[in-house]
């Protein structure tokens, strides 16, 4: 939940096939690709608001890792921390999945992303499994800039 002011509060929730409509509007409106959403919504969460889909952030599960996608708030919402709630929701969900590291494509926040532990970094340091996703092969440019959080220690994995 989401405090913003005495009457208003945002709560977090999975999202399901009745929000498709409303993510989609509010990715049109932010100018963020759609490719993908319908098949990834399972792994979407939603900020709700007196009954209005507020904000998005959604989870594209690549074998041990995973594409941080379509995170977008309502103009109205912004700068209230619910941007910050759905990201730290999906990287709890990310990691709850055992998932090695979350990746992300951005053209507008890449100053954002670092405080949630975010690096940039080289497309070519993505994983086959993420840049063969929708996201990279064709919905964002390729001037996007491409960053990773590692969520679980390569090394462990190695000696298991």
């Amino acid at each position: 939940m989401i405090a913003t002011n005495k009457a208003s509060t945002a709560h977090i929730r999975p999202a399901t096939e009745a929000d498709l409509p409303n993510v989609e509007r509010l990715l049109t409106e932010s100018s963020l690709p759609l490719t993908g959403v319908r098949q990834a919504l399972k792994d979407f969460v939603v900020a709700e608001a007196d009954g209005d889909l507020v904000g998005v952030a959604g989870l594209e599960l690549c074998c041990d890792d995973a594409l941080l996608r379509s995170v977008a708030v309502h103009p109205d919402w912004r700068s209230k921390g619910v941007g910050r709630a759905l990201v730290t929701r999906a990287i709890s969900d990310a990691e709850a999945r055992g998932t090695r590291a979350l990746y992300l494509l951005t053209t507008t926040a890449e100053r954002y992303f670092p405080s949630f532990g975010f690096q940039k970094i080289e497309r070519a340091e993505v994983p086959d499994a993420v840049r063969e996703t929708d996201e990279f092969t064709t919905a964002c440019p390729a001037s996007a800039a491409a960053m990773r959080r590692t969520l679980r220690d390569n090394a462990a994995d190695s000696a298991r």
